[in-house]
């Protein structure tokens, strides 16, 4: 479930640095390119061509993750050999995502540096992109109701209609086994669960340790963001197990996460546009300006008391626009092509691929 298929990664790059968008068959050569609405850019973000792209890979989808950087013209940099011909020691494992968060921030500079003057011959163009963070060792922290209208649209559906959002966060977690790539298929078996749904959501990678940590200093603590899909099995979730969460939203695969991770401080988070398409129907459209919990919030709460380590994943909640709250409901089937985007960050496409 990890490995993710060849990717077209010209088409993810176009995404991010030009605002178009793909609508894919899954049959990645026959993709289309369409136009996407795109929010507007704030002043204090850095210009789409210049952010980093962090990246984990495999080139021609075989042996140990390498770390990368991948450029708009479709190409990775492998940091490794970058480092190697710039006579540059590196201070973390240029295969793991977490060795780099871990060193810091000088090292993310210095990372900067290094792919800025690369070589050609640090360049690959037929890569396999894995999760930005290819192997999980903690499970995903996700955040449930964290849109009004999220929340609202559910509210039918829910043992009593009349709840009143919460006061504070609503926090719970998916398995590690769940990750999967931004290319990678989502499986489907129906012995499990007929009802897979579909939400959007910005992903906030924390960058450093922390316990009670005070909300003014929280995004100290971010090292960065990415795109993920808290991909759902409603009938999991609301009519067995006690109609509690954790099981319906941890089969696994369910977990898309990338294509890559922008730096904190190359993205301001305020106003991202989120983009849900299923066969390139637009089911969910909204921005992270709607957050009823800021991410702030969000980490003081989830940190009280409870120790958050380099390379946590935070899923921030979903906008409306689920399958399961449309009249009549709507779920993912085989052979469906789920787009999940931010437009300021990139584009996952992964088809849904039933069990045999």
């Amino acid at each position: 479930m990890e490995t993710s298929r060849r990717d077209v990664l010209k088409l993810g790059a176009a995404v991010a640095a030009t605002g178009l968008t793909t609508a894919a068959a899954p049959d990645a050569s026959k993709a289309q390119t369409t136009t996407a609405q795109a929010a507007p850019m704030p002043a204090t973000q850095i210009p789409a061509d210049n952010r980093l792209r962090l990246v984990s890979y495999t080139v021609a989808g075989t042996g140990a993750p390498k770390l990368g950087v991948a450029r708009t013209d479709g190409q990775v940099i492998d940091i490794a050999s970058a480092a190697q011909s710039a006579g540059e020691k590196l201070t973390y494992d240029p295969g793991s995502m977490v060795s780099l968060i871990e060193a810091g921030p000088a090292a993310v500079e210095q990372l900067r540096a290094i792919a800025a003057k690369a070589e050609k011959s640090a360049l690959s163009s037929e890569v396999t992109l894995l999760p930005p963070i290819p192997k999980l060792s903690r499970n995903i922290y996700a955040v449930g109701w964290n849109y009004l209208e999220h929340f609202e649209e559910g509210k039918e559906l829910r043992t009593d209609p009349n709840q009143k959002i919460p006061e504070h966060p609503v926090f719970f977690s998916k398995a590690v086994h769940v990750l999967n790539g931004p290319y990678g298929t989502i499986p489907f078996d129906p012995s499990v669960s007929t009802m897979i749904d579909w939400e959007c959501e910005l992903a906030v990678i924390i960058g450093k340790k922390g316990k009670n940590i005070p909300e003014a200093e929280a995004m100290s603590y971010v090292f960065g963001y990415t795109v993920i899909n808290d991909t759902t099995a409603r009938d999991l979730q609301q009519q067995k197990h006690g109609s509690q969460w954790f099981k319906g939203k941890s089969l696994d695969g369910h977990g898309p996460l990338g294509p890559w991770i922008i730096p904190a401080g190359d993205l301001d988070p305020g106003d991202l546009r989120l983009l849900l398409r299923v066969n390139g129907v637009v089911k969910q459209n909204a921005s992270t300006k709607q957050m009823y919990f800021k991410i702030p919030r969000l980490i003081a709460e989830l940190s009280s008391g409870l120790t958050l380590e380099p390379g946590d994943i935070i899923a921030t909640g979903t906008p409306p626009g689920i399958g399961y709250a449309r009249k009549p409901p709507e779920f993912l089937k085989p052979g469906d092509v789920m787009e999940t985007e931010i437009t300021e960050i990139g584009i996952m496409r992964n088809v849904i691929q039933a069990i045999a």
